[in-house]
């Protein structure tokens, strides 16, 4: 070999499978994860997925005759079936509204409480220094695992005690209870991930504590706290079992208003079907409207 033919050959890059450096594992993955195989496979698993949604929405367009000779995919072949008269009757129903309203009452006062007093609590443990700190997290920590059910007779005993059983806001404190120590494990383990120097420039500027917590840390915290507000939302506004022990059962929430119709009324499903999915779209839209914060929170807390 000539010493030209020595040099290309030693400037051209070596195959990976001739003893040359392969890549890790999870390139050659993240390499393969854009081919349109995969993208048929989530397309496929995602329609799966909404299928009962689709369903949902198909069978509360139908009249309870339809519905109880057939499945919803005869929508497909016989489209004129379609009809808007089960909606008409469910909200011309004071009761249903109305229960809409009390789950709307509950879940965002519940919802505003977690996030705030989250926030505060997981900057707190994340960058303030007092006494006891580390042994209260791990209080905080340990609640994380105490089942819901453990604590229904105590606290219902409580609320009966100070007058909030079977109140709107017996609910909401009870959710804000249990949604805490989450949020506050949630947001400051996010919170410690924020470098010390950008909050040691802003002391330097002169930023107090709150000034610090309202301009610095809630910014960047923002996918975080969208991610949580979502959870929350989705746990409260779906959540039957308080709502059926806690809350006022002349003004009941979507839950349970549809849990006393199939009681009352059997296999009901022109009733149900349209009330299960008014129930369904408030927190599908909050979801939609708020998924490139969750996905950022997601994908941040991975990357961490």
């Amino acid at each position: 070999m000539t010493t030209v033919e020595h040099t290309a050959a030693a400037g051209r890059p070596r195959a990976a499978g001739a003893g040359g450096a392969r890549r890790p594992l999870t390139a050659r993955i993240a390499a393969r994860a854009g081919g349109g195989a995969l993208r048929i496979f989530l397309v496929l698993v995602a329609l799966f997925w909404l299928m009962p949604s689709v369903g949902l929405l198909l069978s509360s367009l139908r009249g309870p005759q339809r519905i109880a000779s057939s499945g919803w995919w005869q929508v497909f072949t016989e489209p004129a079936q379609l009809t808007w008269d089960n909606y008409a009757r469910l909200l011309s129903d004071g009761k249903v509204t109305g229960s809409l309203l009390t789950t709307a009452e509950i879940t965002v006062p519940a919802t505003l409480l977690v996030v705030a007093l989250g926030s505060l609590a997981g900057y707190a443990f994340a960058w303030l220094d007092f006494p006891g700190r580390d042994g209260l997290f791990l209080v905080v920590v340990g609640l994380l695992v105490v089942p819901v059910q453990v604590a229904l007779i105590p606290v219902a005993g409580l609320f009966g005690a100070v007058g909030l059983f079977e109140t709107t806001a017996g609910v909401i404190l009870f959710h804000t209870a249990f949604g805490l120590p989450f949020a506050v494990f949630l947001l400051r383990n996010f919170f410690a991930e924020i470098p010390r120097e950008l909050l040691e420039a802003a002391r330097l500027d002169g930023a107090g504590e709150l000034r610090l917590f309202t301009r610095v840390v809630l910014p960047l915290g923002g996918p975080a706290i969208a991610s949580l507000g979502i959870f929350q939302f989705l746990w409260v506004w779906n959540d039957m079992l308080i709502a059926l022990i806690f809350a006022d059962s002349g003004h009941p929430p979507i839950t349970v208003a549809l849990q006393q119709e199939v009681r009352q009324f059997g296999n009901n499903i022109d009733v149900l079907a349209p009330g299960a999915f008014l129930s369904m779209v408030v927190p599908l839209i909050v979801f939609f409207a708020f998924q490139r914060q969750f996905v950022s929170g997601v994908m941040a807390g991975a990357v961490k």
